[in-house]
Order: C-alpha cells, then sequence, then structure tokens
C-alpha cells in the first residue's frame, strides 16, 4: 500500500502577509496618549534685582492646598467650588479695588489700549495633597482664566472666546495671560 503524500502548505509568503497585517494594525490603530495639564512655564530670570518680577504683595494670590485637602487661598479657608470666582476677580479686578493687583494700560492690537493685569497666582501644595484636590485646584483655576477670557470676548467681539478667529484669541490672550506660578510642594504632613 503506496502513502499518500499531504500536500504542504505554500509558507513563504507567510511573513509578508504577518508583516504587512501588523502595519495594518499600527496605522488604523489609535493609542492612547496620556496628557498633561497645560502650562507654560515661565523663563529662568536672575535673581539679581530683575526689573520684570514685581513682587508686590497685592499682586500675588496666594493658593495653598494642605496635606489634608483642605484649600487656603489668601490665608483662609477656602472650599474649592469657590475658588473660580475669587481667582476670576482677582485676575480681572473688575472695580480697581487698591487690594487687589494693579494694572498696566497695554496696546494691544484689535482691543486698543487695554489696562493689562500684573496679577499672579501662587499655587504651593504639600507633599500629602491628593492627586485628586490638586487636579480640582487646577481646573478652577483654569476656570476663572477661561471665563475671564470668555467675558472680555463677549464684551470686545460679540462671541464666546472659542468662536473668535486666531488673531482674535490672540489679543484677548495677550489682554488677560495666564500667569500660574507653582511653587515647590511642602513636606508639612511628614513632619520635616
Amino acid at each position: 500500500m503506496a502513502k499518500r503524500k499531504v500536500p504542504e502548505i505554500n509558507s513563504g509568503s507567510m511573513a509578508d502577509i504577518a508583516f504587512l497585517l501588523l502595519i495594518f494594525w499600527l496605522m488604523t490603530t489609535s493609542m492612547n496618549v496620556d496628557s498633561g495639564i497645560s502650562r507654560k512655564l515661565p523663563p529662568l530670570v536672575e535673581q539679581d534685582n530683575d526689573p520684570g518680577m514685581d513682587a508686590h504683595e497685592r499682586n500675588v494670590l496666594q493658593v495653598f492646598v494642605s496635606g489634608n485637602n483642605q484649600l487656603l487661598v489668601a490665608g483662609q479657608r477656602m472650599d474649592v467650588s469657590g475658588l473660580s470666582e475669587k481667582a476670576k476677580t482677582f485676575i480681572t479686578n473688575p472695580t480697581n479695588d487698591p487690594s487687589m493687583p494693579e494694572k498696566e494700560m497695554t496696546e494691544i492690537p484689535l482691543l486698543g489700549s487695554y489696562p493689562v493685569s500684573k496679577g499672579l497666582i501662587s499655587l504651593q501644595n504639600d507633599r500629602g495633597t491628593s492627586y485628586e484636590m490638586y487636579l480640582k485646584v487646577q481646573n478652577e483655576l483654569t476656570k476663572a482664566y477661561n471665563e475671564a477670557k470668555n467675558d472680555l470676548a463677549q464684551k470686545s467681539f460679540g462671541r464666546p472666546y472659542t468662536d473668535l478667529s486666531p488673531e482674535q484669541q490672540k489679543a484677548i490672550n495677550k489682554a488677560i495671560p495666564v500667569k500660574i506660578s507653582e511653587a515647590e510642594p511642602r513636606n508639612l504632613t511628614g513632619g520635616k
């Protein structure tokens, strides 16, 4: 009795097919990319009397988050839900309160001469602060700047900030610059 020969599968092109499938998968799949908080870091400055640094106490809003997630704004305890309104009032200083940030008249294209605030929000947290609380505070500060920009966009151009042209958005960004300084976290809960 003669043995039947089993036909072989041509595997010469299997590597090519696998390679093509891999390329197809890489091209059509979206990768989950972690994104951080969008912040523009200030340029490195020398400590020697820099005339650009305005250290007047009235121009700085101190925001501190303790290790047990308590929020202190200008030395007073505050609920995180009220932070955006407090920050927005600080940023814009609508009543020209002498205890709030100074304003400097600046020539801005499309807006003309506009009083730009010298206000800076200084954010510091304890090393024991939860990440959730840190993000809540960041979101409230971002919300304050976004609302201030949107209010100025409505007043100046009659449209929300997101509907403005790139040139108009640039003008609003010059009028209300985002100035948030993050200090080195403190280590109060560790007993140092």
